[in-house]
């Protein structure tokens, strides 16, 4: 079975459609250009902003002429995530998928349905002829996963409707009428060059295997953190024998919980037998944490040649440190939404740069604005203190809970008509583009639903199939019902 025996077909074939497309964050004119020839093809008014956001808009169905006009929202952009092993261009090359029992995933790479599979939905209805709707304005926005900045740059005149159905959650059963807002913080360390003592043992240590996933939706499941774990070996080394360290990277993304980290370093020549030592006494630690979350986990250590320059001691040991005590995971827990986490961290990369630095990444998350605030402080200090510049974006508004939203009273009726049970209402710890529109359009009344997506941002991510129909089936409910102003 492939993805064009699936079912609904429509839904499928489109979804299959986008995944040939490349379509990175920040990279999106392919599929674009799509958009405006889909609109074309199928004789649909459509439109483009400056930053590349496209709203296709569907005169209403016959006798549906009175209804509000609803807005289809998903973004376009893929995080794109691969296996060390795995060769694949994202700029370049197509999504290869296949079918795992009741799964979709795809081949080393993420899959892409976060949030293609909202996309290809909203297409399938535009394309439709049997459908039942009022107006349709159908957006679909760029570069939603490395900082919506479509969203940011939407116009206050874009949109005409009343009424936004996000289709970007991951979990079909669930509709979202919150989110957390979001900021992201870069630690700048700059270093000097020295020349690689003599006499050391040089080793390349890697850890991978991890599980990843979402930085928001997936950080209060205890997933291991590589740059943490990397680091933890890095720092004991460095104090039990004193460590040169040349080289060290990890994570990509800064609302992925990073997978793969990696360091060059050395140790004095006759403490190198401590380099074995210490792996074998750490690992079985490591893999008794995360025995249950990522029991794939990987350490390797391998000699290797000289390099020709280190670190200098104090900017490295101040590294270790702070990254050693800088927080990473669940900060605090939501008084008002039984299970939902308010304020989190995400230690999410290092890299080394050009001009002798090394940029420490982290993103923070909170329901609450004073916390997300208090969050950023914290990372702040703790890279200050180490000798970092320290610098925060503007970051992205939550979306505030409406518990008198109609659409979400016509969703959570339509959902126990059709299925026998009552969906679960939600707020979810990621930043989704709600809180946005929202702020831009401030009588728009909005919810979010979705199938069930997991292990987002990640080589692992899949789409559940069953999941994929039963929303469908719920969102095309939702349109016929949309009663009239």
């Amino acid at each position: 079975m492939t993805i064009k025996d699936l079912k609904p077909a429509s839904v499928w074939n489109y979804f299959h459609e986008i995944t040939q497309i490349p379509r990175p964050s920040k990279k999106e004119d392919k599929i674009i250009a799509y958009l405006l020839e889909f609109a074309k093809k199928h004789n649909l008014e459509a439109k483009k902003d400056n930053a590349g956001n496209v709203l296709i808009t569907k005169p209403a169905t016959k006798g549906k002429e009175k209804l509000p006009t609803v807005i289809l929202q998903g973004h376009v952009d893929m995080v794109c995530e691969k296996n060390t092993d795995t060769k694949h261009d994202f700029d370049k090359d197509p999504i290869e998928t296949y079918v795992d029992g009741e799964w979709l995933r795809a081949k080393g790479t993420t899959l892409g349905a976060d949030n293609g599979i909202g996309v290809a939905a909203a297409l399938a209805i535009l394309a439709s002829d049997s459908i039942e709707h009022g107006k349709l304005e159908c957006l679909f926005t760029v570069d939603e996963e490395t900082g919506l900045t479509g969203a940011y740059a939407l116009g206050k005149d874009f949109l005409s409707g009343d009424i936004l159905i996000n289709l970007d959650t991951e979990e079909e059963g669930e509709i979202y009428i919150g989110c957390a807002g979001g900021k992201t913080t870069h630690a700048t360390f700059t270093y000097n060059r020295e020349n690689a003592p003599e006499n050391y043992f040089w080793f390349r240590i890697i850890v991978n295997g991890l599980n990843g996933g979402h930085s928001g939706s997936e950080i209060n499941k205890g997933l291991g953190n590589a740059n943490k774990i990397l680091n933890r070996y890095l720092w004991e080394l460095n104090k039990n024998v004193g460590l040169r360290l040349s080289e060290i990277d990890g994570g990509n993304l800064h609302n992925a919980i990073p997978r793969e980290a990696s360091a060059l370093g050395g140790v004095p020549f006759d403490k190198k037998e401590e380099v074995i030592v210490l792996l074998n006494t750490m690992t079985p630690d490591f893999e008794a944490e995360l025995k249950i979350t990522d029991p794939g986990l990987k350490i390797q250590v391998t000699s290797t040649e000289a390099p020709a320059y280190v670190i200098d001691k104090k900017t490295s040991d101040n590294l270790l440190n702070a990254i050693y005590i800088c927080p990473h995971g669940v900060l605090a827990m939501s008084n008002d939404v039984p299970g939902l986490v308010e304020t989190s961290t995400n230690l999410a990369s290092i890299k080394m740069k050009e001009n002798n630095t090394i940029v420490v990444g982290t993103s923070q998350r909170s329901s609450t604005v004073s916390l997300k605030d208090n969050a950023v402080n914290i990372i702040h200090i703790v890279f200050t203190m180490a000798g970092a510049e320290v610098k925060s974006n503007e970051g992205y508004p939550g979306w505030k809970p409406n518990p008198d939203s109609k659409v979400l009273d016509i969703a959570k009726k339509s959902y126990k008509n059709l299925f026998g049970v009552d969906p679960k209402i939600m707020a979810i710890h990621a930043g989704l583009e709600c809180g946005l529109f929202f702020e831009k359009y401030p009588h728009l009344d909005i919810i979010s639903c979705g199938p069930t997506i997991t292990e987002a941002h990640s080589p692992a991510e899949k789409v559940h199939i069953p999941s994929v129909a039963k929303w469908w089936e719920f969102l095309l409910d939702i349109l016929k019902n949309i009663p009239s102003k």
